[in-house]
């Protein structure tokens, strides 16, 4: 039986069907469609209830308990009767769901029962993953999250941080010389980090809900508003220009602008909360990569490199990482002339190869390797600078770097994909999807202020 926390935000368990909806977001990181839990449950009032009798139990053993104490009162109108088996009903049908979505994450996805279903840290991340598809799949525009949408995250996601709450590690204390003890704390990495991404959780929350009074607006792309002008709102200026911006993204609505533009109070507005949104999915960011730095690297994943990290990269690339004295990142990324995401993603997938097999050539990793031991190897790079390999795995790993902050709509890698397909760790599963979710939240946010300025720009463009 698994043990209540005592913070009651943490005592509200929900399940729920599968969500229908899709998430919109660029950076398309999901690798699942199995449903994470949604409907309500709130385990602290059921077993807070009251009770159906009013019988009252006296401290003293051989003191008789008095039949009016023992007896319902007469007084209880029928109205109040009706209104328990009500919220009993509700209650008992809200129990069979949740016992219902609660084997079924024990059975790991697995329906039949055959053993054959996922571990829990894969179903943890999956459902995290999924319950972000239910409530922001729909979210497009800079505007608040509804009453129900953001109850119902707020409700799931301290039922998936809970989880956190009993992951520990064991630390020994001395009492004296021949004393010694053990004590057990959250672990450092959940620690550290989950205060964190909550802070950034509710910073996001903050920014969408400061979109109340807006002097924007937005249509439907290909609505009849599009091409009509009303209320003073003279839409049909700006549908080409954001059309031909954004033409690939045709589910995205059309931002719209007053025909003079937005004063400059909202462009201070926008420009702040874009700063801070900006902020958030860089530490979003950096929580991801170092959670997914620190998961092993599979036996299968590392069964498909190919022996020399030449052979990944190709010829080019790899006279550009060895030949050169002085290594810049960005020129070599400006000769390669990437065109699209999916070129992007390519090649951070072969230079990611060719990361792993240098680094696993010098003896400095075998499966996983923490964010600080990475920190002090590239510290430790100037030491070993007679060795090939190690130059080659610093120059690579700068290289990726620079290509991740050049694409942040960058999807993931075929290494961070098989890391969490194959991650058994509980807690790093929460940590990873729960950072990857805002980290694709934070840059959604960005992109559609990016949206309402650009328009803003082109009008004003236009009356000068």
């Amino acid at each position: 039986m698994m043990e209540s926390s005592s913070n009651s935000d943490q005592n509200e368990v929900s399940v729920s069907g599968t969500p229908t909806s899709s998430v919109s977001s660029p950076y398309r990181r999901t690798y699942s469609d199995i449903s994470g839990l949604s409907h309500r449950f709130d385990v602290q009032s059921f077993y807070n209830r009251p009770s159906k009798t009013n019988a009252v139990v006296l401290s003293g053993h051989d003191e008789d308990v008095s039949e009016d104490a023992v007896e319902p009162k007469d007084d209880v109108d029928a109205d109040g009767d009706e209104g328990d088996s009500d919220i009993d009903s509700v209650e008992d049908a809200e129990l069979e769901m949740m016992r219902e979505r609660f084997a079924k994450l024990l059975l790991g996805e697995d329906m039949s029962g055959s053993g054959k279903g996922v571990c829990t840290a894969v179903t943890v991340s999956n459902s995290i993953t999924n319950l972000y598809a239910t409530v922001f799949g729909q979210s497009l525009r800079l505007q608040p999250l509804s009453t129900e949408k953001k109850d119902l995250w707020k409700r799931e996601m301290n039922c998936f941080m809970s989880i956190c709450d009993y992951i520990v590690e064991v630390i020994p204390r001395s009492l004296g010389t021949n004393v010694e003890i053990t004590e057990t704390k959250l672990r450092s990495d959940i620690l550290m980090s989950l205060p964190a991404l909550r802070k950034l959780d509710n910073m996001l929350m903050e920014i969408l809900d400061s979109f109340t009074d807006n002097e924007f607006w937005y249509v439907e792309r290909g609505s009849s508003s599009m091409n009509s002008s009303g209320g003073g709102r003279d839409t049909g200026t700006f549908r080409k220009v954001v059309v031909q911006r954004k033409d690939e993204k045709w589910w995205l609505p059309v931002p719209c602008v007053p025909a003079e533009g937005l004063s400059e109070e909202e462009r201070k507005h926008l420009r702040h909360k874009r700063d801070c949104a900006s902020q958030i999915h860089k530490a979003a960011l950096a929580i991801n990569d170092s959670t997914l730095n620190d998961m092993d690297i599979p036996d299968s994943y590392l069964t498909t490199l190919p022996k020399s990290g030449k052979a990944s990269v190709g010829d080019v690339i790899y006279k550009q990482l060895c030949t050169a004295e002085k290594f810049y990142p960005d020129q070599l990324l400006d000769i390669l002339k990437i065109t699209s995401e999916h070129e992007a993603l390519e090649l951070a997938d072969k230079v990611e190869a060719s990361l792993v097999t240098w680094r696993r050539k010098t003896g400095g990793l075998t499966h996983s390797k923490s964010s600080w031991d990475m920190m002090k190897d590239i510290g430790g790079d100037a030491d070993r600078g007679n060795d090939k390999n190690h130059i080659l795995a610093a120059r690579a790993r700068s290289l990726l770097f620079c290509l991740k902050q050049r694409y942040p709509e960058l999807s993931q890698t075929s290494l961070d994909i098989c890391k969490i397909q194959f991650n058994r760790d509980v807690g790093k599963a929460v940590l990873e999807s729960y950072s990857r979710v805002l980290e694709g939240l934070a840059y959604n946010v960005v992109s559609w202020i990016d949206d309402v300025l650009y328009v803003d720009r082109t009008v004003r463009n236009r009356e000068d």
